[in-house]
Parts: structure tokens; C-alpha cells; sequence
């Protein structure tokens, strides 16, 4: 039975972007359910009717409902495991969920002030101290990640797994709002930009047309 996976809009869901990439990258096969956010009842009573969250993402695996990004990340990981979305030594695994559960949880300044839409025009903007902060750990994780286990690929630890597809959203929100950036971070936003599946979500949201108000205010 195919996965479903139900996203919002490819332009602003960063949360939505997480697993789609998580499966699109390692090439695990899944029908795509678009809802578009914020749009009416039509539209909210939709998503409702996958999952009583009322938000996306939600994975459905026949009788199966997952919600939240990362618990999504968690299923397709244990449902293929020959996929490897996770590091397999479990040093490294235990790093990478680490930092994706801070990733989760955390960075709510650079969240709030940088929101990810793949339209803006890229410009600057002056950011709090608390988002500056959160610039500063995010680079640092990057770096130490790469530092660690670069010998092995160019993605966080070496081969591409489910740390990158966490922290996707961010490399899209730092190139949107021209946000200065070490040369080793750059060339990690490089590597990701230049991923198949990356590319193909951002081609799709930059060809979306569906405007929402409420994220166009920066």
C-alpha cells in the first residue's frame, strides 16, 4: 500500500518540507496530498479528516495516521529500514536525533522573524539578538557535524539523512533573508540546494501561486 503524505503549501510549510524531502531523497515512493493552508472550513476540515491535530504534516500508512514532522521522520525510519534515514553507527545516530530535536524545538526567534517563503525577494532584515543567537548555534552544529564526519560526504553526517531533511527549512529561511553566513555554512547550503529532492520542492513552491497574507509581512 502507497504512503500518503499530506502537506501544505510548498511555498511557506517548512514543517511540511521536512518529511516530504525525508522521503523524496531516499527515494521511498508516497502519493502526495496537497491542502492548502489557511484557504477556508473547506480546506481545515479536510486535514481534520486525516488527523485530529488539524495541521500538517500528516503520514497516512493504511490504518496508520502520523502527525508532527519528526515523528513522521521516526516511522518511515523504522517502517525502511534498508534506507538508513538515520546513521547507523549509534554514536552518530544519537547526534543527529540530538540536534533534530533541537531543531524541533528550538530557534523560535529565527522562527518567528524569518519565515520560510520561497517567493520573498531576498533582502535583509535587522534581526533580534535572540534570532542572531540562534544564527550562531545552528552555524556552530553545522559546523562540528561536518567537522566530525565530512570525510564521509558532504551532508551532515557524510551521506544525506534525516538531520538534513530537519534543518531544510533553514537553509531556504538564511538565503531569503541574505543572512551572512560562514564560507563552511555556505558550502553545507550549497550541497543542499544542489540535492534533486531539495531543488524539485523549491521549484514547486516557486510555482505556486497561492498568496497567504499572514506570512508576507517580512
Amino acid at each position: 500500500m502507497t504512503l500518503k503524505l499530506v502537506i501544505g503549501n510548498k511555498n511557506y510549510s517548512s514543517w511540511s518540507m521536512r518529511p516530504w524531502l525525508a522521503l523524496r531523497a531516499n527515494n521511498i515512493p508516497f502519493e502526495e496530498v496537497f491542502i492548502s493552508l489557511y484557504t477556508g472550513e473547506a480546506d481545515k476540515q479536510r486535514i481534520l479528516s486525516f488527523s485530529r491535530s488539524g495541521k500538517v504534516p500528516i503520514l497516512v500508512d493504511g490504518d496508520v495516521a502520523v502527525w508532527d514532522s519528526l515523528a513522521i521522520v521516526e516511522y518511515v525510519a523504522e517502517r525502511f529500514p534498508e534506507k538508513r534515514l538515520w546513521p547507523e553507527h549509534p554514536a552518530h545516530r544519537a547526534h543527529a536525533r540530538a540536534i533534530s530535536a533541537e531543531m524541533h524545538s528550538g530557534f523560535a526567534a529565527l522562527r518567528n522573524e524569518c519565515g520560510m517563503n520561497l517567493h520573498r525577494p531576498v533582502r535583509a532584515i535587522e534581526l533580534s539578538d535572540d534570532a542572531r543567537a540562534n544564527v550562531a548555534r545552528i552555524q556552530e552544529i553545522w559546523a562540528e557535524c561536518r567537522a566530525r564526519y565530512g570525510q564521509s560526504g558532504p551532508f551532515l553526517f557524510g551521506s544525506f539523512c534525516a538531520a538534513d531533511a530537519m534543518f531544510a527549512p533553514v537553509v531556504h529561511r538564511f538565503r531569503t533573508f541574505a543572512i551572512a553566513v560562514s564560507k563552511d555554512t555556505q558550502a553545507y547550503m550549497d550541497t543542499m540546494m544542489a540535492l534533486p529532492a531539495f531543488a524539485e520542492w523549491t521549484k514547486d513552491g516557486l510555482a505556486e501561486t497561492i498568496v497567504i497574507e499572514k506570512f508576507e509581512t517580512t
